[in-house]
């Protein structure tokens, strides 16, 4: 089986490929909090996916064809292929793969939803993307999703190659177990809904 040190380098290939889409640049802010992060990472000993683990693998792509290079999505396709080809216990399940011209919404990635239902199916335990992008323009509905999967039994975890984030690294445990993102035991149904509940009541 291939070290470690060569899957991370063939992850750092995929990660210096041209990405297809301008489009999906971060706001200042964003890219102030990713520098930040890879600069902490840096600091301390950094874990990716193992190897020697065996993991069902879901690759995520979000494509649009403005590329200046031929057959972009077969190349693209074929690094992730030769990359988990190292791993003899990683298994490769699928692409899931999105078309558009815009940074996309979670709820308009029909390949996401799939990847998603099959994780919580669970056919696949860990998600490999190229960039946080790819998922969401929102950064904290990817941080939401993460937590949700990280949450399952057993834990599903996300691979952001660009910027080197495993989600179920060790040192990211605490912020999973954040709840900031649920109800509040005093949170109010929306007037709206309760007044669906109540019509169906009356009917």
């Amino acid at each position: 089986m291939a070290d470690e040190i060569e899957i991370i380098n063939k992850f750092y290939e995929i990660a210096r490929t041209p990405q297809q889409l301008n489009l999906f640049s971060e706001t200042p802010e964003h890219s102030r909090k990713i520098a930040e992060h890879k600069t902490w990472l840096q600091n301390i000993r950094h874990e990716c996916p193992n190897p020697a683990n065996h993991y069902k693998i879901g690759v995520y792509i979000r494509y649009f064809n403005q590329t200046r290079y031929e057959d972009y999505l077969a190349f693209h396709k074929q690094q992730y292929i030769d990359t988990v080809a190292l791993c003899p216990n990683w298994e490769l399940v699928d692409f899931y793969i999105d078309e558009g011209a815009t940074a996309p919404n979670m709820e308009s990635a029909p390949e996401w939803c799939r990847l998603l239902n099959d994780a919580f199916e669970g056919k696949v335990d860990l998600i490999i993307t190229q960039k946080v992008s790819n998922v969401s323009k929102k950064p904290h509905e990817v941080t939401l999703c993460s937590r949700i999967l990280a949450a399952q039994n057993p834990p599903i975890g996300i691979y952001f190659i660009s910027e080197d984030i495993f989600t179920l690294a060790s040192y990211y445990k605490n912020d999973l177990k954040d709840t900031f993102f649920l109800p509040t035991p005093d949170a109010q149904a929306l007037p709206g809904n309760t007044a669906d509940k109540k019509g169906e009541a009356n009917d």
